[in-house]
């Protein structure tokens, strides 16, 4: 029986039900000539979610992504370090003095696993460093993907894979050169260095272009450009915070502020585990944001509330047939 068999056999109640419903309605959604837009917060990257997303993105399924700065350099991490991250099955049961043992050992915790600082950490730096320098001498402005992109794309970091490369995300992204925004980049372990490096005077700021501001405005273009066209751009959320906040401010920010009578997102899905509460933006019922002018009260739309390292393998699978 197929992943997509099987979700359509048992798969009809409750969450279990909204995750078949959201993955019909996303290959509705691209039959109809629709695009994708896919967020990732979280360590998806390091919950190695490229093993389905990359064929994703292959495969046209998904056309643009926003993501945090750790799921942008965490794939990376695992593709060159793969073999000396340390898993930690019972990780509800360490004590801060365990804690403390793994800092000292360079190894840096993400719930079950860890990664190794001297082997993930400080050889991306190393390579990153050389590409950073290399735009500052000569006068060169990118946005910080645009750098991962440079350094996969060079073949420099072939010889040190660890990891299948068909299970990289960011290396199918930047071979299709799909569009990437990332808000908030500085909050991410390479744009702390980068910050550390413009600090102690051995970069200039101007290397890296304004990271929140240009990314809405490249996002801005890229929207206008693509909405207008078959059944719009869909919107499809994995967990909360400024990896969906940011991009989905588009559009209220193009028929509000800029008065440029844009459609809305035409199909909304968010994986999240949040609850709704006073304030909670990821937790917050879609329907909200029909009142924000994000989507309107016929856009499609579903929240499923678990575990996005359990359910969007599965949404990827259903909507590539497998």
């Amino acid at each position: 029986m197929s992943i997509r068999a099987f979700m359509d056999e048992h798969y009809r109640h409750f969450n279990a039900a909204t995750t078949v419903r959201a993955a019909k309605a996303w290959n509705d959604h691209l039959d109809r000539g629709g695009v994708m837009f896919l967020t990732l917060a979280g360590a998806m990257s390091t919950a190695e979610l490229g093993r389905s997303l990359a064929e994703m993105i292959r495969k046209g399924k998904v056309h643009a992504i926003s993501c945090t700065g750790a799921n942008l350099e965490e794939d990376v991490f695992n593709l060159v370090a793969h073999d000396h991250y340390r898993p930690v099955p019972n990780y509800r049961e360490l004590t801060a003095d365990d804690e403390q043992a793994l800092l000292d050992e360079g190894l840096a915790r993400v719930t079950d696993t860890c990664i190794p600082e001297e082997e993930a950490i400080r050889r991306i730096e190393g390579s990153m460093m050389r590409i950073w320098k290399e735009a500052d001498e000569k006068g060169e402005t990118l946005l910080p993907h645009e750098f991962f992109y440079r350094l996969l794309l060079s073949g420099e970091l072939e010889g040190q894979y660890q990891a299948d490369p068909k299970n990289s995300w960011l290396l199918a992204a930047a071979e299709k050169n799909l569009p990437i925004f990332v808000p908030g980049w500085e909050d991410s372990t390479l744009g702390n260095i980068f910050t550390a490096r413009n600090i102690e005077g051995e970069l200039s700021r101007t290397t890296i272009i304004r990271p929140g501001v240009d990314y809405m405005v490249s996002l801005a273009k890229w929207y206008k450009e693509i909405a207008p066209k078959g059944s719009g751009v869909g919107f499809f959320q994995i967990g909360g915070g400024i990896a969906g906040d940011f991009p989905i401010c588009v559009v209220p920010m193009l028929n509000f502020d800029l008065k440029q009578d844009v459609p809305v997102w035409s199909y909304f899905c968010q994986i999240g585990d949040s609850t709704t509460s006073f304030g909670s933006y990821s937790g917050a019922e879609p329907g909200e944001k029909i009142t924000w002018g994000k989507l309107e009260k016929d856009t499609p739309r579903f929240m499923i509330e678990s575990d996005a390292s359990i359910v969007a393998p599965l949404i990827f699978a259903y909507v590539l047939g497998w």
